[in-house]
């Protein structure tokens, strides 16, 4: 097995970010959590007071071997819309910007690659306004956080908002999903 990389990023509420990641090939580990901002160890709700200058973010573990880094950006990038400044849908604030967090110079050098990518194909109508900046720490979210989804599939926000958003990337990704 190779050695595992880390990714982390931010694409509005990380309920949504992490069921996408967890069904990927090649992803062995998403852990939603907090990172981007100013306050040691913050909670979700000191997250949520816009105080912070924390994202909700996941952190992805994956194998390089399996998916490579900009493969997971090109998904990134098809799960939630980063022409919107610091809100995705109806969830408004810093805390659901669009970011990526970039762990080496490399992942920094693809990140600005695949956002050109994109914005040549003109897949969005508007500019792409998703924050590039280095990693600094990441914090894990409480623990109800982690799985979110998988273990509350029915909760409204769940059914409303991020049941379709897993159901559109697995249509566009069927080719990627774990088994």
């Amino acid at each position: 097995m190779a050695e595992l990389e880390t990714a982390t990023l931010a694409a509005g509420c990380f309920w949504c970010v992490e069921a996408v990641f967890d069904d990927l090939v090649g992803v062995e580990d998403v852990v939603s959590g907090y990172s981007g901002g100013h306050k040691e160890n913050p909670t979700y709700q000191e997250v949520c007071s816009e105080t912070t200058g924390h994202a909700e973010v996941v952190q992805i573990r994956y194998d390089p071997t399996q998916i490579s880094y900009a493969d997971l950006l090109r998904v990134f990038f098809t799960v939630h819309d980063p022409t919107q400044l610091n809100r995705q849908g109806n969830d408004i604030g810093t805390s659901y910007r669009s970011a990526i967090f970039y762990h080496s110079e490399e992942q920094r050098q693809t990140a600005h690659e695949v956002m050109a990518e994109i914005s040549e194909a003109a897949i969005y109508d508007k500019p792409i306004v998703t924050e590039v900046t280095s990693f600094e720490k990441f914090w894990p979210g409480e623990d109800y956080h982690q799985e979110y989804f998988a273990n509350n599939p029915n909760q409204p926000y769940c059914a409303a908002v991020v049941a379709p958003k897993v159901a559109k990337f697995r249509r566009q990704f069927a080719d990627r999903l774990k088994k």
